[in-house]
């Protein structure tokens, strides 16, 4: 299990600090959560841009950047200077599929994202073509929410699709992970876990990343 921590919840004037300890800390990725004000409420655009631009700079950890915006393009477009490791993608925003061409013509992994209401079903004719693929697992949007335990059932579908049909792409748990729940997901097949709070919270960053990862 990898981790990927949200920087969601960090404080503005203590964000140098707070992602150099998370880099000490052995997080495997920095989740960027880019919220466009319009595909949900928050707007964390100007913010996210700087962190990306900020971690780009101090570390070697790569960057795992959530689009959660109307037009996927843009955005896709913009984060393709910081070359991160992952750029996903939700199928509900306008232009998904011609964001995740982009993201594919310029080698960056990409990722598709269902919202908790949003059926395994309508992505599957997409599935053979992407790198990762993002279940929420709570609404998108705000930090710190319980994760819902129905979205499981979807991990466990796409893990169980990926190997019928021996495809290759990385489930990603995205919302109220910690390490009451991050057995759930791990059990259902995924690969990487989004944890924001459960570590930017925590006392000590590094044996809460080591046990969430056990």
């Amino acid at each position: 299990m990898e981790i990927s921590t949200s920087i969601l919840s960090v404080k503005k004037e203590d964000a140098v600090q707070t992602f150099y300890n998370i880099e000490v800390a052995k997080t495997d990725y920095f989740h960027i959560d880019v919220m466009d004000g319009k595909f949900v409420e928050q707007n964390t655009t100007e913010f996210m841009k700087e962190s990306a631009q900020t971690i780009e700079h101090i570390s070697n950890i790569p960057l795992d950047v959530h689009l959660m915006v109307e037009d996927a393009k843009k955005y896709a477009e913009e984060y393709l200077l910081f070359n991160p490791g992952f750029i996903t993608v939700h199928v509900e925003s306008k232009n998904s599929k011609e964001a995740l061409e982009i993201i594919k013509q310029e080698g960056i992994k990409a990722g598709i994202s269902i919202k908790p209401n949003t059926l395994v079903e309508e992505i599957k004719e997409i599935l053979p073509y992407v790198n990762l693929v993002l279940v929420m697992t709570v609404e998108p949007g705000l930090g710190g929410q319980k994760l819902i335990l129905e979205t499981v059932d979807k991990i466990k579908e796409l893990h169980d699709y990926r190997i019928r049909n021996n495809l290759d792409y990385y489930i990603e748990a995205d919302g109220g992970i910690n390490l009451d729940t991050i057995d759930l997901i791990k059990e259902a097949g995924a690969d990487i876990a989004v944890c924001g709070t459960a570590i930017i919270n925590a006392e000590d960053m590094k044996q809460t990343i080591k046990e969430l990862k056990k």
